[in-house]
């Protein structure tokens, strides 16, 4: 429940799967185990209401420069990922996971922003919705301000379009 990949372990044989789940249960009285899969994070940014005008930005992709991108991968070692604007991907897929981005913003009614994160398997090409962050982070470096950079619209663009958004109820 505490997000940002906190008490998340990668395990590689059963003797690190108690253990693991141990740490987990830490933070959270629930617990998923997962069936782990060697594939790209790409990321796209949602603006909108889910009833109305719903814009996609351009994909991004988180490159993990360790075994996965941990919560000290995220926040604490400058150096725990590449943050590539826009993702290396064809146009069809592009088109693809941005029409499933879209569909996950409108089924779950969401409006103003979010964050749609997939999973691409790096061998058999098939497409995963990892999840969606309806407060993703926002600072001027943070991946949700730079996907609608790159994208064409600037920070203080974002932030007069969600003051938009929110005024319109």
């Amino acid at each position: 429940t505490t997000g940002s990949s906190v008490g998340i372990a990668k395990v590689k044989t059963k003797k690190e799967l108690s253990p693991a789940i141990q740490d987990a249960f830490k933070y959270s009285d629930m617990v998923i185990v997962e069936k782990g899969i060697n594939a790209r994070e790409i990321e796209l940014a949602i603006l909108g209401k889910w009833d109305r005008d719903i814009r996609v930005s351009i994909p991004g992709e988180i490159v993990p420069l360790k075994e996965f991108y941990t919560y000290d991968a995220k926040y604490v070692d400058d150096k725990g990922a590449d943050l590539l604007v826009p993702a290396k991907i064809d146009e069809k897929t592009k088109i693809k996971i941005a029409g499933y981005a879209k569909n996950v913003f409108k089924v779950l009614h969401c409006a103003g922003m979010a964050r749609v994160d997939f999973f691409i398997d790096k061998e058999t090409k098939e497409i995963y919705f990892n999840e969606i962050n309806t407060i993703p982070g926002f600072t001027t470096i943070s991946m949700y301000p730079r996907l609608w950079g790159e994208s064409g619209t600037p920070y203080s663009g974002l932030l007069d379009e969600l003051i938009n958004i929110a005024l319109e109820g």
